[in-house]
């Protein structure tokens, strides 16, 4: 008797497997619907279906969801760096600005003209000094966000997600921007549905 229920009575894992398989397949199915028509033609049965696969047992989505925090506390980290350097600058601005004022307030009539034009240089090589400190950490902002796509690329490519790996052509990045988005609203759905039942 044991072996009839074995048999038929209780669904395998396998079986499992393929109805969380095809219910995941049906979900991306009519989350792409929602997608421009351009990405939808991109996001093929094949694709599709092999991130279903990989979906299956929820680890992509903990990585996804990990991926997402440390990307945000890498844009607050940055951002907080550049308000920083935003405020210093502005701080160096007003005390040289005082510095002026003081100097124009104490210097002789005759000597002023040379002053403000002396002035007027080291206000100039400021603002030039800020324009290239902005630029650089700028510059340095595109970078480290740019090494963080990198590093997701590689990670959700090790993890066997479809669709993914290193690249900085546009219009792969903009199909894996699409498939996180899939996996996101997908995880939102799955979250509901389990929160609905707890």
């Amino acid at each position: 008797m044991a072996g009839y229920r074995e048999m038929y009575g209780e669904p395998s894992d396998i079986t499992l497997q393929q109805e969380r398989h095809y219910y995941l397949l049906s979900q991306l199915q009519n989350l792409v619907k929602d997608l421009p028509s351009s990405c939808q033609q991109r996001l093929s049965y094949t694709i599709l279906s092999d991130l279903a696969l990989a979906l299956i047992d929820g680890t992509v989505f903990e990585i996804v969801q990990g991926l997402l925090e440390i990307q945000h506390l890498t844009e607050k980290n940055l951002y907080n760096q550049r308000i920083k350097l935003h405020a210093e600058h502005r701080a160096l601005k007003q005390d040289l600005l005082k510095k002026h004022k003081e100097a124009q307030q104490s210097c002789k009539a005759h000597n002023l003209p040379i002053l403000r034009n002396t002035q007027q240089k080291e206000l100039e090589a400021l603002e030039q000094r800020i324009k290239e400190e902005q630029q650089m950490m700028d510059e340095k902002i595109v970078l480290e966000l740019d090494q963080k796509v990198i590093d997701q690329q590689s990670t959700l490519e090790k993890a066997g997600v479809s669709g993914f790996y290193v690249t900085t052509n546009p219009q792969e990045l903009t199909l894996q921007m699409n498939l996180l988005e899939l996996i996101l609203k997908l995880q939102q759905k799955e979250t509901g549905i389990s929160n609905k039942y707890s």
